[in-house]
């Protein structure tokens, strides 16, 4: 299974919207596996990825794939 990234960002709530998440990936603040990506990247299990939100910056290895948010 894979999911576009900047789906998976939204559906793993670092980003409120789907377009800010496309906005942080086509303006470089989220590397996957250390490159530059296109926000319609397919993700796996396993990949790497690091995210720069405001000063704080994550790098997290992709360890489930959704592209739906969990209500609760």
């Amino acid at each position: 299974m894979s999911v576009r990234i900047d789906k998976w960002l939204w559906a793993a709530r670092f980003y409120k919207t789907r377009s800010l998440a496309q906005q942080a990936v086509e303006s470089g603040k989220v590397k996957w596996n250390g490159e530059r990506v296109k926000p319609a990247r397919e993700l796996h299990v396993n990949d790497r990825l690091s995210i720069a939100i405001g000063d704080a910056t994550w790098d997290i290895s992709v360890i489930g794939l959704s592209d739906k948010r969990d209500r609760k």
